[in-house]
Protein backbone atom coordinates (compact mmCIF):
# COMPACT_ATOMS: atom_id res chain seq x y z
CA UNK A 1 0.00 0.00 0.00
CA UNK A 2 1.90 3.32 -1.32
CA UNK A 3 0.89 6.80 0.90
CA UNK A 4 -1.97 7.74 -0.96
CA UNK A 5 -3.72 4.67 -0.34
CA UNK A 6 -2.92 4.71 3.57
CA UNK A 7 -4.81 8.39 3.59
CA UNK A 8 -7.00 7.72 1.22
CA UNK A 9 -7.69 4.48 3.77
CA UNK A 10 -7.73 6.77 6.52
CA UNK A 11 -10.36 8.83 4.82
CA UNK A 12 -13.29 6.06 4.59
CA UNK A 13 -12.21 4.94 8.40
CA UNK A 14 -13.53 8.82 9.38
CA UNK A 15 -16.43 8.79 6.68
CA UNK A 16 -17.99 6.45 8.62
CA UNK A 17 -18.47 8.43 11.70
CA UNK A 18 -20.92 10.84 9.86
CA UNK A 19 -23.07 8.13 8.75
CA UNK A 20 -25.96 8.10 9.02
CA UNK A 21 -26.50 12.14 10.13
CA UNK A 22 -25.46 13.21 6.86
CA UNK A 23 -27.80 11.64 4.72
CA UNK A 24 -29.01 12.45 2.23
CA UNK A 25 -25.48 13.48 1.40
CA UNK A 26 -23.29 11.30 1.35
CA UNK A 27 -20.70 10.83 4.53
CA UNK A 28 -17.39 11.88 3.17
CA UNK A 29 -13.96 11.58 4.91
CA UNK A 30 -10.98 13.90 4.35
CA UNK A 31 -7.42 13.85 5.55
CA UNK A 32 -4.73 16.64 5.32
CA UNK A 33 -1.35 15.57 5.55
CA UNK A 34 2.42 17.67 5.10
CA UNK A 35 5.69 16.14 5.70
CA UNK A 36 3.72 12.93 5.32
CA UNK A 37 1.85 13.39 8.78
CA UNK A 38 -1.93 13.79 9.18
CA UNK A 39 -2.50 17.64 10.48
CA UNK A 40 -6.53 17.83 9.79
CA UNK A 41 -9.23 15.69 9.38
CA UNK A 42 -12.94 15.93 8.92
CA UNK A 43 -15.78 14.09 7.95
CA UNK A 44 -19.32 15.03 6.56
CA UNK A 45 -21.84 17.17 9.37
CA UNK A 46 -25.29 16.01 9.99
CA UNK A 47 -27.49 17.18 7.16
CA UNK A 48 -27.07 21.07 6.48
CA UNK A 49 -23.63 21.25 8.34
CA UNK A 50 -20.31 22.07 7.06
CA UNK A 51 -18.73 19.22 4.83
CA UNK A 52 -15.86 16.50 5.36
CA UNK A 53 -13.22 19.51 3.95
CA UNK A 54 -14.32 22.12 5.93
CA UNK A 55 -14.26 20.47 8.70
CA UNK A 56 -11.03 19.18 8.19
CA UNK A 57 -9.40 22.06 6.89
CA UNK A 58 -10.31 23.95 10.22
CA UNK A 59 -9.44 21.53 12.26
CA UNK A 60 -5.60 22.32 10.69
CA UNK A 61 -4.15 24.83 13.69
CA UNK A 62 -1.44 26.69 11.62
CA UNK A 63 -3.05 27.58 8.46
CA UNK A 64 -0.11 28.65 7.18
CA UNK A 65 0.98 25.08 6.08
CA UNK A 66 -1.59 24.20 3.92
CA UNK A 67 0.44 25.54 1.28
CA UNK A 68 2.92 22.98 1.38
CA UNK A 69 -0.38 19.94 2.26
CA UNK A 70 -1.89 17.46 0.45
CA UNK A 71 -5.70 17.07 0.90
CA UNK A 72 -7.35 13.51 0.41
CA UNK A 73 -11.08 12.93 0.04
CA UNK A 74 -13.30 10.46 -0.73
CA UNK A 75 -15.47 12.08 -3.14
CA UNK A 76 -14.78 14.58 -5.50
CA UNK A 77 -14.79 18.45 -3.73
CA UNK A 78 -18.36 19.89 -4.71
CA UNK A 79 -18.35 23.20 -6.51
CA UNK A 80 -21.72 23.96 -6.41
CA UNK A 81 -23.60 26.27 -4.03
CA UNK A 82 -26.16 23.92 -1.99
CA UNK A 83 -26.74 24.19 1.82
CA UNK A 84 -23.16 25.56 2.01
CA UNK A 85 -20.70 27.00 -0.02
CA UNK A 86 -18.35 25.01 -2.79
CA UNK A 87 -15.77 23.05 -1.29
CA UNK A 88 -13.45 23.34 -4.45
CA UNK A 89 -13.30 27.25 -3.56
CA UNK A 90 -12.45 26.62 -0.28
CA UNK A 91 -9.47 24.67 -1.22
CA UNK A 92 -8.52 26.97 -3.78
CA UNK A 93 -8.62 30.01 -1.21
CA UNK A 94 -6.33 28.10 1.18
CA UNK A 95 -3.95 27.49 -1.77
CA UNK A 96 -3.80 24.02 -0.96
CA UNK A 97 -1.38 22.93 -3.73
CA UNK A 98 -2.01 18.89 -4.02
CA UNK A 99 -6.04 16.75 -3.49
CA UNK A 100 -6.25 13.62 -3.64
CA UNK A 101 -9.44 12.50 -4.55
CA UNK A 102 -10.92 8.84 -4.27
CA UNK A 103 -13.83 8.95 -6.54
CA UNK A 104 -15.27 11.29 -9.15
CA UNK A 105 -19.10 12.58 -8.23
CA UNK A 106 -21.53 11.43 -10.56
CA UNK A 107 -24.27 13.89 -9.36
CA UNK A 108 -24.95 16.54 -12.34
CA UNK A 109 -24.25 19.57 -10.67
CA UNK A 110 -20.66 18.01 -9.81
CA UNK A 111 -19.37 15.56 -12.01
CA UNK A 112 -16.28 16.57 -13.10
CA UNK A 113 -16.66 20.28 -12.22
CA UNK A 114 -14.99 20.79 -8.83
CA UNK A 115 -11.48 18.64 -10.52
CA UNK A 116 -11.69 21.21 -13.03
CA UNK A 117 -12.00 24.37 -10.75
CA UNK A 118 -9.11 22.54 -8.92
CA UNK A 119 -7.18 22.16 -11.61
CA UNK A 120 -7.81 25.84 -13.35
CA UNK A 121 -5.99 27.32 -10.23
CA UNK A 122 -2.88 25.02 -10.57
CA UNK A 123 -3.76 22.36 -8.28
CA UNK A 124 -1.91 18.96 -8.88
CA UNK A 125 -5.22 16.56 -8.95
CA UNK A 126 -4.53 12.29 -8.74
CA UNK A 127 -8.08 10.82 -8.89
CA UNK A 128 -9.41 7.11 -8.47
CA UNK A 129 -7.05 6.13 -5.66
CA UNK A 130 -9.36 3.40 -3.93
CA UNK A 131 -11.76 3.84 -5.89
CA UNK A 132 -13.89 1.12 -5.59
CA UNK A 133 -14.12 1.46 -1.87
CA UNK A 134 -14.73 4.70 -1.71
CA UNK A 135 -18.11 3.96 -4.29
CA UNK A 136 -18.63 1.64 -1.72
CA UNK A 137 -19.11 3.56 0.97
CA UNK A 138 -21.07 6.33 -1.10
CA UNK A 139 -22.91 3.39 -2.48
CA UNK A 140 -26.73 5.30 -1.46
CA UNK A 141 -25.40 8.60 -2.93
CA UNK A 142 -24.60 7.69 -6.38
CA UNK A 143 -27.85 4.42 -6.70
CA UNK A 144 -30.25 7.65 -5.69
CA UNK A 145 -28.65 9.77 -8.59
CA UNK A 146 -26.96 7.51 -11.20
CA UNK A 147 -29.96 4.74 -10.97
CA UNK A 148 -32.86 7.38 -10.02
CA UNK A 149 -34.12 5.30 -7.75
CA UNK A 150 -32.88 4.38 -3.47
CA UNK A 151 -30.33 1.53 -2.82
CA UNK A 152 -32.73 -1.58 -1.72
CA UNK A 153 -31.83 -3.65 1.08
CA UNK A 154 -33.94 -6.60 1.12
CA UNK A 155 -34.40 -8.02 4.38
CA UNK A 156 -35.98 -11.05 6.00
CA UNK A 157 -35.39 -14.06 8.02
CA UNK A 158 -36.50 -18.10 7.76
CA UNK A 159 -36.81 -20.82 9.58
CA UNK A 160 -34.57 -23.43 9.07
CA UNK A 161 -36.62 -25.58 6.57
CA UNK A 162 -37.38 -22.49 4.45
CA UNK A 163 -40.18 -20.87 5.46
CA UNK A 164 -40.89 -17.05 6.21
CA UNK A 165 -43.80 -17.12 8.28
CA UNK A 166 -46.45 -20.15 9.57
CA UNK A 167 -49.17 -20.23 7.57
CA UNK A 168 -52.20 -19.89 10.13
CA UNK A 169 -51.18 -17.73 13.30
CA UNK A 170 -53.29 -17.25 16.37
CA UNK A 171 -53.06 -13.45 17.12
CA UNK A 172 -52.00 -9.73 15.30
CA UNK A 173 -48.47 -10.56 16.46
CA UNK A 174 -44.79 -11.18 14.64
CA UNK A 175 -44.36 -14.71 15.32
CA UNK A 176 -40.32 -14.65 15.70
CA UNK A 177 -38.08 -16.62 14.24
CA UNK A 178 -34.88 -15.39 15.13
CA UNK A 179 -32.99 -14.45 18.07
CA UNK A 180 -33.17 -10.85 20.68
CA UNK A 181 -30.03 -9.83 19.15
CA UNK A 182 -30.68 -10.30 15.54
CA UNK A 183 -33.88 -8.45 15.79
CA UNK A 184 -31.87 -5.82 17.92
CA UNK A 185 -29.09 -5.37 14.92
CA UNK A 186 -31.99 -5.16 12.16
CA UNK A 187 -33.50 -1.98 14.96
CA UNK A 188 -29.59 -0.99 14.23
CA UNK A 189 -29.94 -1.39 10.75
CA UNK A 190 -32.97 0.93 11.03
CA UNK A 191 -31.88 4.01 11.96
CA UNK A 192 -29.09 4.00 9.39
CA UNK A 193 -31.62 3.92 6.09
CA UNK A 194 -34.00 6.78 5.24
CA UNK A 195 -37.36 4.47 5.12
CA UNK A 196 -38.75 0.77 5.70
CA UNK A 197 -41.48 -0.52 3.03
CA UNK A 198 -43.90 -3.29 3.97
CA UNK A 199 -46.71 -4.42 2.35
CA UNK A 200 -50.59 -4.78 3.48
CA UNK A 201 -50.32 -8.34 4.60
CA UNK A 202 -47.60 -7.67 7.01
CA UNK A 203 -48.99 -5.36 8.11
CA UNK A 204 -52.46 -6.87 8.54
CA UNK A 205 -50.95 -10.22 10.36
CA UNK A 206 -48.07 -8.73 12.13
CA UNK A 207 -49.10 -5.19 13.52
CA UNK A 208 -45.61 -3.76 13.49
CA UNK A 209 -44.73 -0.60 14.30
CA UNK A 210 -41.17 -0.62 12.33
CA UNK A 211 -39.29 1.65 14.50
CA UNK A 212 -36.19 1.68 15.96
CA UNK A 213 -37.42 0.93 19.48
CA UNK A 214 -33.82 -1.52 20.19
CA UNK A 215 -31.33 1.45 19.29
CA UNK A 216 -30.75 4.58 19.40
CA UNK A 217 -31.06 6.71 16.67
CA UNK A 218 -33.67 8.17 14.04
CA UNK A 219 -36.58 5.83 13.54
CA UNK A 220 -36.81 5.54 9.49
CA UNK A 221 -39.94 6.97 7.21
CA UNK A 222 -42.53 3.88 7.37
CA UNK A 223 -43.85 3.02 3.60
CA UNK A 224 -46.64 0.91 3.62
CA UNK A 225 -48.38 -0.77 0.48
CA UNK A 226 -52.33 -0.36 0.77
CA UNK A 227 -53.73 -0.53 -2.40
CA UNK A 228 -57.49 -0.08 -1.16
CA UNK A 229 -56.64 2.49 1.92
CA UNK A 230 -58.49 0.10 3.77
CA UNK A 231 -56.26 -0.61 6.58
CA UNK A 232 -56.87 0.52 9.88
CA UNK A 233 -55.83 3.91 11.22
CA UNK A 234 -55.47 2.48 14.84
CA UNK A 235 -52.53 0.43 13.36
CA UNK A 236 -49.67 0.73 15.19
CA UNK A 237 -47.42 1.81 11.44
CA UNK A 238 -49.95 5.05 11.62
CA UNK A 239 -48.81 5.71 15.12
CA UNK A 240 -47.01 9.37 16.10
CA UNK A 241 -43.19 7.68 16.26
CA UNK A 242 -42.47 8.25 12.81
CA UNK A 243 -43.22 9.62 9.21
CA UNK A 244 -45.77 6.80 7.61
CA UNK A 245 -46.00 7.15 3.51
CA UNK A 246 -49.31 5.49 2.80
CA UNK A 247 -49.02 4.30 -1.14
CA UNK A 248 -52.53 3.94 -2.02
CA UNK A 249 -53.72 3.65 -5.84
CA UNK A 250 -53.47 7.23 -5.97
CA UNK A 251 -49.94 7.69 -5.66
CA UNK A 252 -48.80 4.72 -7.56
CA UNK A 253 -50.22 2.18 -10.08
CA UNK A 254 -50.84 -0.92 -9.09
CA UNK A 255 -51.23 -2.03 -12.13
CA UNK A 256 -47.51 -2.19 -13.34
CA UNK A 257 -44.62 -3.39 -12.24
CA UNK A 258 -44.73 -2.72 -8.33
CA UNK A 259 -41.08 -2.22 -7.66
CA UNK A 260 -40.22 0.28 -10.10
CA UNK A 261 -43.78 2.31 -9.10
CA UNK A 262 -42.29 2.06 -5.75
CA UNK A 263 -38.90 3.40 -6.40
CA UNK A 264 -40.31 5.93 -8.97
CA UNK A 265 -41.83 7.29 -5.91
CA UNK A 266 -39.50 7.42 -3.51
CA UNK A 267 -37.23 9.01 -5.78
CA UNK A 268 -39.75 11.86 -6.18
CA UNK A 269 -39.80 12.02 -2.33
CA UNK A 270 -36.14 12.17 -1.78
CA UNK A 271 -35.50 9.01 -0.52
CA UNK A 272 -32.30 7.36 -0.78
CA UNK A 273 -32.21 4.22 1.03
CA UNK A 274 -35.06 1.67 1.60
CA UNK A 275 -35.13 -1.57 3.65
CA UNK A 276 -37.52 -4.02 2.58
CA UNK A 277 -38.97 -6.05 5.26
CA UNK A 278 -41.53 -8.40 3.80
CA UNK A 279 -43.55 -10.67 3.59
CA UNK A 280 -42.75 -12.41 0.90
CA UNK A 281 -44.65 -11.36 -2.11
CA UNK A 282 -43.43 -7.94 -1.83
CA UNK A 283 -40.27 -8.88 -1.18
CA UNK A 284 -40.40 -11.20 -4.63
CA UNK A 285 -41.78 -8.72 -6.34
CA UNK A 286 -38.46 -6.26 -6.22
CA UNK A 287 -36.31 -9.96 -6.94
CA UNK A 288 -38.42 -10.33 -10.09
CA UNK A 289 -37.71 -6.94 -11.36
CA UNK A 290 -34.17 -7.10 -10.47
CA UNK A 291 -34.64 -3.95 -8.35
CA UNK A 292 -32.45 -4.73 -5.39
CA UNK A 293 -28.92 -3.77 -4.30
CA UNK A 294 -28.27 -5.97 -0.71
CA UNK A 295 -30.38 -8.57 0.62
CA UNK A 296 -29.92 -9.47 4.24
CA UNK A 297 -31.13 -13.01 4.89
CA UNK A 298 -31.68 -14.59 8.60
CA UNK A 299 -32.05 -18.54 9.02
CA UNK A 300 -33.35 -19.50 12.97
CA UNK A 301 -32.95 -22.79 14.09
CA UNK A 302 -36.94 -22.94 14.54
CA UNK A 303 -39.06 -25.26 12.27
CA UNK A 304 -42.68 -24.98 10.74
CA UNK A 305 -44.77 -27.85 10.08
CA UNK A 306 -46.06 -25.77 6.95
CA UNK A 307 -46.47 -21.55 6.01
CA UNK A 308 -45.19 -19.07 3.30
CA UNK A 309 -42.07 -19.98 1.59
CA UNK A 310 -39.19 -17.50 2.13
CA UNK A 311 -38.00 -16.08 -1.31
CA UNK A 312 -35.07 -17.60 -3.27
CA UNK A 313 -32.37 -15.69 -5.03
CA UNK A 314 -30.08 -17.14 -7.60
CA UNK A 315 -26.79 -16.09 -6.38
CA UNK A 316 -24.26 -16.78 -3.68
CA UNK A 317 -24.31 -15.20 -0.41
CA UNK A 318 -20.89 -13.32 -0.10
CA UNK A 319 -20.63 -13.09 3.59
CA UNK A 320 -21.79 -14.91 6.77
CA UNK A 321 -22.26 -13.65 10.51
CA UNK A 322 -23.07 -16.09 13.06
CA UNK A 323 -25.50 -14.75 16.10
CA UNK A 324 -26.24 -16.99 18.60
CA UNK A 325 -27.94 -19.73 17.15
CA UNK A 326 -28.95 -17.97 13.86
CA UNK A 327 -27.24 -17.19 10.62
CA UNK A 328 -26.90 -14.15 8.66
CA UNK A 329 -26.30 -14.31 4.92
CA UNK A 330 -24.99 -10.82 2.81
CA UNK A 331 -25.96 -10.99 -0.93
CA UNK A 332 -25.05 -8.08 -2.94
CA UNK A 333 -26.76 -7.54 -6.60
CA UNK A 334 -23.73 -6.38 -8.17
Amino acid sequence: MNSDQFFIRRCIEIAKHGFPAATPNPSVGCVIVHDNKIIGEGYTSPYGGPHAEVNAINSVKDKIVLTEATLYVTLEPCSHFGKTPPCANLIVSHKIPRVVIGTIDSYSEVSGQGIEKLKQSGCDVTIGVLEAECKSLHKRFFTFHNKKRPYIILKWAMTKNGYIAPKHRDSQNPVWITSALSRQLVHKWRTEEQAILVGTNTVKEDNPELTARQWTGKNPTRVVLNRTDSLDKDLKLFNSEAETINLTSKEIDYNQPIAKEICDYLHKKNIHSVIIEGGAMTLNSFIKENLWDEARVFTGISHFDSGILAPVLEKRPTAKQLINNDTLHYYYND
